[in-house]
């Protein structure tokens, strides 16, 4: 028993930490609404308790009008009735009370507007700021994670902290303030009314708040992981639908499908009843007590005349309470039950901010007019015994054309990542011109690459969106486009389709064939015109004289471009002027 206390105590913790990074994550802008809506909270709080406040005299007055003149709460403004009857009086203070129910239930439609577009507006900072963080990371935290994991964390548990934590911290904070109201308002009438109620209404809550805590965190953690396995299935049937009608394996992934979304629902499922489980019993027991109070005040003095006002009371303020009551529950029974998605977005949202202002920028190009140089490089895959290179020394002088061959696995492509910066070397440095390649100056660096890789990145837009990658469409220069076909042979075979530039070519070019995919990339590296190009078996899917064509339109359209080339057919190489082999950890010159 002492254990399971002292677990919940611990979890409470871990929810007020994960609370309090939120805090700090949001802007200052953010903040200060939050302190308006506070008040908001405050005003629409106290009108709900003066809404139940005048439900005394109000009843009071209906039942029994000649005694209007003895209700203290109205003697105040009694002078402005001094000429109407009782009945004229009660019709008054009958709109007097509407008006105030009116006004009430206004400020507390406003409170929930306010409140949800308060959460939303959080949600859509934190997921852009998640997003942005998570681009900025370096390739290393990239490929060390699983891609769907981050989709499902920045898409769907950052919705689920918006409707499950953010929305019901606002509710319960809003509820606090209504209950210690109401209490306080009653006490004022009825001392012994007002403990019973809340503290069997209070505590019933609280037993069962304690009774489903653990439940509702081990589902929270099941939730969590389920969810990422519904998205990552989904992903890769999809993408690799080729490969699943091919291999007939559309029944596999259905099952890991099904059997993850299944147990997705069914923790969810849970949840949702223990979140409305106690509202039937609370309801029931309400019932109870309410006769039995309304039973014991008959028995007093002025019968059940003289105790229908306490009893509307009574009525009016526990049909009001139970709802909040329920409504402190859910929220914490949500905040619990999302424990482990809301623990994963603070997770993403405390990665490694870029510098404020970085997108706005204008970086210019490192300066590169000699060489590029690796000095004594040594690299290991995640601190491995087994290292890729040992202190090896390589140097590409400028405009020049560089091969690089070797057999498969022995780090040519992890060498090519080396120089762009992808990776940093565990030992040694890369090198332009002497200036040693650093976090500070890497980006500059970058700007003069182009990199066509084996298998072409594309999305599913126009052709020429692909073509210059990264750029708005209304800045395309339509012209250098047409060009960079043309070095890429692929002109004759785009301005044959309908629509040619501004053709769609689908999800990861699924409508274009693999020699066409790579000729994309190429004409997209020739779009950049970036002074170093890196074909990394770029050529691979071309046929031998088209690979000879595009190799020669790169040297000559390309005279002041140093070229490093990776391939596996010799032939693609022989426009090198030297070439390179990865053997043995090391690098020999052929």
């Amino acid at each position: 028993m002492f254990k399971s206390i002292a677990n919940n105590s611990k979890n409470d913790e871990n929810i007020l930490y994960l609370i309090s990074i939120l805090w700090m994550n949001i802007s200052k802008k953010r903040k200060k609404q939050f302190w308006l809506l506070l008040i908001l909270m405050i005003i629409t709080s106290l009108l709900e308790v003066l809404s139940i406040g005048l439900v005394l005299p109000f009843l009071g007055i209906l039942a029994n009008p000649e005694e209007v003149h003895k209700v203290e709460l109205l003697q105040p403004f009694m002078a402005l009735f001094q000429n109407y009857n009782p009945n004229q009086i009660s019709l008054s203070i009958t709109l007097v009370f509407v008006f105030s129910i009116v006004i009430a239930g206004l400020f507390r439609l406003s409170l929930l507007y306010v409140q949800t577009r308060f959460s939303y507006a959080i949600g859509t900072d934190l997921s852009v700021d998640i997003y942005r963080r998570t681009l900025y990371q370096n390739y290393s935290v990239h490929i060390s994670r699983n891609s769907m994991d981050v989709i499902n964390s920045i898409i769907v548990k950052t919705n689920a902290v918006i409707q499950q934590v953010l929305m019901p911290i606002l509710i319960l904070i809003s509820s606090v303030f209504f209950v210690f109201f109401v209490f306080a308002a009653i006490s004022i009438v009825n001392i012994l009314v007002s403990l019973s109620v809340f503290i069997v209404f209070g505590g019933i809550y609280i037993v069962f708040g304690r009774q489903f805590k653990n439940r509702l965190e081990k589902n929270s953690l099941n939730i969590s992981e389920q969810s990422n396995k519904v998205i990552r299935y989904l992903q890769e049937g999809l993408n690799g639908i080729r490969e699943v009608i091919i291999t007939n394996s559309q029944k596999f992934y259905y099952n890991l499908y099904r059997d993850a979304d299944i147990k997705l629902r069914k923790s969810s499922g849970v949840n949702a009843f223990i979140q409305a489980s106690p509202r039937p019993i609370i309801e029931m027991i309400g019932i109870v007590l309410i006769s039995i109070f309304a039973y014991i005040l008959s028995r007093e003095e002025g019968g059940l005349v003289g105790a229908i006002p306490m009893v509307g009371l009574l009525v009016v303020g526990v049909q009001r309470i139970l709802p909040i009551f329920q409504n402190i529950y859910n929220s914490y029974s949500n905040i619990l039950g999302t424990y482990q998605s809301f623990s994963d977005v603070i997770e993403l949202l405390n990665q490694d901010a870029p510098p404020r202002g970085i997108e706005l920028i204008d970086l210019m190009p490192m300066s590169f007019d000699k060489k590029i140089q690796l000095k004594e490089v040594s690299f290991y895959h995640n601190d491995a015994d087994d290292s890729v290179f040992k202190k090896i020394n390589l140097t590409i002088e400028k405009g020049s054309c560089v091969g690089i061959i070797g057999r498969t696995g022995s780090g040519k492509s992890t060498l090519i990542d080396i120089i762009i910066g992808l990776f940093s070397p565990s030992s040694g440095g890369v090198y332009i011109d002497d200036m040693l390649i650093t976090h500070e100056n890497l980006r500059s660096w970058q700007m003069n690459i182009s990199h066509v890789s084996q298998d072409v990145f594309l999305f599913d837009g126009t052709i020429e969106e692909n073509i210059a990658f990264g750029i708005n469409k209304s800045d395309i220069d339509r012209d250098k486009i047409k060009k960079s076909c043309m070095q890429a042979y692929i002109q004759d075979y785009i301005e044959k389709l309908p629509k040619q530039y501004e053709t769609i070519i689908g999800e990861r070019g699924a409508r274009l064939s693999g020699g066409q995919k790579q000729r994309i990339g190429i004409a997209r590296a020739f779009y950049r015109g970036n002074k170093v190009l890196i074909l990394d078996e770029a050529t691979s899917a071309l046929d031998v004289e088209t690979e000879k064509l595009i190799m020669e339109a790169i040297k000559a359209f390309q005279k002041d471009v140093t070229i490093i080339s990776i391939a596996h057919r010799v032939s693609t190489l022989d426009n090198c002027d030297y070439i390179f082999e990865i053997k043995d950890t090391g690098i020999i010159r052929k």
